[in-house]
């Protein structure tokens, strides 16, 4: 109030005190003596109040080269030149300038020194582990000629690839319509914010969904990363279009687990639901069959079961499979049939290296949910021999913060006797077992019991590995842990950490020394993979351990011991590219053909390197030059000069040349320039050879007269064209550093 003023003068001065407090509100309320309600917008439209997660940008894409860091005497693919050994780094003077270089050492003692900015060529040897490869010998034309050799054998493996993927291209499926309003309102009933790799995926499915061509989609995400809430949201989007979903789930307990949570996502909306189980008596099957031919049920959720011959949907738009690698091999061919004419979307946390394989070559589309959900922490792993006093211990403390425990025992014959001992163990503790030769009705009496923390040790078989979610239960023990697949052990410790608290799996094996090498392997890999998102990588250590083994029945893993997966993949890739665009080429008409942008080499005077006094730790510079080397947007350059001006602090001269340097060659490279050097106050740049295929595409297509017009436009008359054999060069006056030239470079590529 303004009190000077008269006219609000005659208001009573206040007698009261009060606080003003500034917070939000999770929750409304209502005064019976105000007679006043009210309400948050949460509650208004039945939405959760959520966490809100940072959201951060991921590069696109995912590289084996990331999952696998280099240590010194690590086998080594240089895509050009073969095998070597990776040998540490060294400081090498180039004409004026001082550059840091990785060394590779091959046959007799050669050396190949590898600049920095070409660290993406280097991948890290990835074959049957075990097998040390053969060691390439420099200058002898033998990698030349290996990679040619698998290259023609490859193409044979390739065409059969791409006609099973234009078969898929040519079918038509039902194109599903854009959300509705119900879609939007059970979709803002979820209780958690989704992660940014969740929200790409879910996009992803969907435009799949409209699209008239059938969706083949593999959701790849580590336990507990969300992957469930993509199929929910996939199957309420079949449904709003009145077409019934099948829900293909390895266990019967995961089967009552989706079947629960779909009904309490969709809850207050006219969806029904059904388990198709042996937890389900044969009167109650026979009337959900009955009921699904008739068009009365909307999602099934179910074993192999759904897939049997007396299952008919009236109008099936969509089938679900959840960890496809637990199927057999009738179960698939039936899936391949759906495939042809119905959207199918599959989940994995570890994909086997043939689902693998066969998503990273574009037969069917990947996504990957990398992100953990906030407040999650990693699951504390620890191989152990059989010791009593370990498994009394572990309980205890697990008991002690009120937490309930997993012990799995795989073996139902002795499983009673097992949970006897851990009773004489630790005399307090409620202890009860279960396993899947129990009928439906026990068992799920069972899990519903230890959910509601009615007793605190489960002793069960691998039954629990999929879909039990018990947010209490944080220690897991697993006995004779070396009995067991890769993926299954990730599984099964996927079923703690899955809350906000620490979690503990200890694996229990017989005395290390008796162990096979690939049961050795197998736990050490699961040991050092406990961060979170650690899904992938166990996936590609499984592809080390096991050998690839063969797509579409080429025998193949001969080639990927020669020359590593990675390579193999991307000569797969091109293979498949050229022939798109010769062989296959009316099949894929209206498809522009690819032309890789140039590997620019970019020259300098100045030292462009990481100091070792800047970053001390090699393992931690290589691995930072190899993101930098693998950037493909001036985004990622800005995040990763962000990145460690945050860890190591203000970047010296030499680091902020190297990213200059790093901006310089991406937009030279968009350019179509194959080699940049800048020097005093001058800037040439290489445009691609005339008899190349790249210097095809660049003089026919127009790209080089574009170039010209685009150089008056912004140099006028400041630049030279000159011509040597069958190079052209541009010679561009007046660039004083490197600031300038990026900015020319960035400009023109506009």
């Amino acid at each position: 109030l303004d009190l000077s003023n008269e006219s609000t003068r005659k208001y009573p001065e206040p007698h009261f005190n009060y606080e003003l407090r500034v917070e939000s509100l999770h929750e409304g309320f209502i005064t019976e003596e105000l007679k006043l309600a009210v309400y948050t917008d949460h509650q208004i439209f039945n939405r959760y109040h959520r966490p809100k997660v940072k959201k951060r940008r991921y590069s696109g894409g995912i590289s084996f080269k990331e999952l696998k860091d280099l240590k010194m005497g690590d086998y080594v693919v240089h895509v050009d030149y073969g095998i070597g050994k990776f040998s540490g780094f060294k400081k090498i003077q180039v004409k004026k300038s001082e550059q840091e270089v990785v060394v590779l050492r091959y046959q007799e003692d050669s050396l190949l020194y590898v600049n920095v900015s070409s660290l993406h060529k280097l991948q890290k040897y990835s074959g049957k582990e075990g097998t040390a490869p053969r060691i390439t010998k420099l200058g002898s034309g033998e990698w030349a000629r290996k990679k040619a050799q698998t290259k023609k054998k490859v193409k044979d493996i390739a065409r059969e690839l791409i006609q099973l993927y234009a078969k898929r291209k040519m079918q038509k499926a039902y194109a599903f319509s854009g959300d509705s309003g119900w879609q939007t309102e059970m979709e803002a009933r979820f209780e958690y914010e989704e992660t940014p790799d969740q929200d790409s995926a879910i996009k992803a499915v969907k435009e799949d969904m409209q699209s008239t061509q059938p969706m083949d989609r593999l959701v790849c995400g580590d336990v507990g990363f969300g992957k469930t809430e993509v199929a929910v949201r996939a199957a309420f989007k079949a449904v709003m279009d009145h077409k019934q979903v099948g829900v293909l789930v390895p266990t019967t307990i995961l089967a009552e687990q989706h079947a629960k949570t779909f009904i309490k996502r969709m809850k207050n909306f006219p969806v029904r639901i059904e388990a198709l189980s042996r937890f389900r008596s044969k009167a109650e099957q026979t009337k959900v069959i009955k009921d699904l031919n008739s068009g009365n049920v909307d999602i099934v959720i179910g074993t192999h079961r759904i897939l049997s011959k007396d299952v008919k949907f009236k109008d099936l738009g969509l089938i679900i499979v959840d960890e496809e690698q637990r199927f057999g091999v009738s179960a698939k061919e039936k899936l391949k049939e759906f495939r042809a004419s119905v959207d199918v979307l599959t989940l994995t946390a570890t994909p086997i290296p043939r689902t693998l394989q066969f998503s990273l070559m574009g037969a069917r589309d990947l996504s990957v949910i990398n992100t953990p959900p906030p407040n999650r922490q990693p699951v504390y792993t620890e191989i152990h021999s059989f010791n009593e006093a370990l498994i009394r211990d572990a309980i205890l403390q697990e008991m002690s913060r009120g937490g309930q425990v997993f012990f799995i025992h795989n073996r139902v014959k002795n499983i009673e006797e097992t949970a006897e001992m851990i009773r004489h163990l630790v005399p307090d503790v409620r202890v009860r077992f279960g396993h899947g030769q129990m009928t439906g009705p026990q068992l799920e009496k069972i899990i519903a019991d230890f959910y509601a923390h009615k007793f605190d040790v489960l002793v069960s078989t691998n039954i629990v590995e999929n879909g039990i979610d018990i947010g209490n239960a944080n220690t897991i023990i697993i006995n004779n842990a070396d009995n067991f697949g890769l993926a299954e052990l990730h599984q099964l410790r996927g079923r703690v950490g899955r809350s906000n608290r620490k979690a503990f799996c200890y694996l229990i094996t017989r005395p290390i020394e008796t162990l096979t090498p690939e049961a050795r392997k197998r736990l050490l890999a699961l040991e050092e993979f406990s961060d979170l998102g650690s899904g992938f990588n166990i996936a590609m250590r499984d592809l080390d351990i096991r050998g690839a083994g063969d797509i579409l029945g080429g025998e193949q893993s001969g080639f990927i011991n020669d020359i590593g997966f990675d390579l193999y993949t991307k000569i797969l890739n091109d293979a498949v590219r050229e022939l798109k665009e010769s062989e296959f080429a009316d099949m894929f008409e209206g498809i522009e053909a690819e032309i890789e942008l140039p590997e620019t080499l970019v020259e300098i005077d100045d030292t462009a390197l990481l100091p070792q006094e800047y970053v001390a730790d090699n393992v931690e510079r290589l691995n930072l030059y190899r993101r930098l080397s693998q950037a493909s947007k001036l985004e990622e350059i800005d995040e990763w000069e962000e990145e460690i001006k945050d860890r190591f602090g203000t970047p010296p001269k030499a680091a902020k040349t190297l990213v200059l340097a790093t901006k310089i060659k991406l937009f030279a490279s968009k350019n179509y320039f194959t080699k940049i050097t800048i020097r005093a106050g001058r800037m040439w740049c290489v445009c691609p050879k005339s008899g190349s295929e790249l210097g095809e595409h660049y003089f026919q297509n127009g790209l080089f007269q574009q170039a010209l017009k685009d150089l008056e436009r912004v140099k006028l008359d400041k630049f030279k064209v000159v011509q040597k054999d069958d190079v052209v060069r541009f010679v561009i006056q007046d660039i004083p550093n490197y600031e300038h030239a990026f900015e020319f470079l960035k400009r023109l590529a506009k």
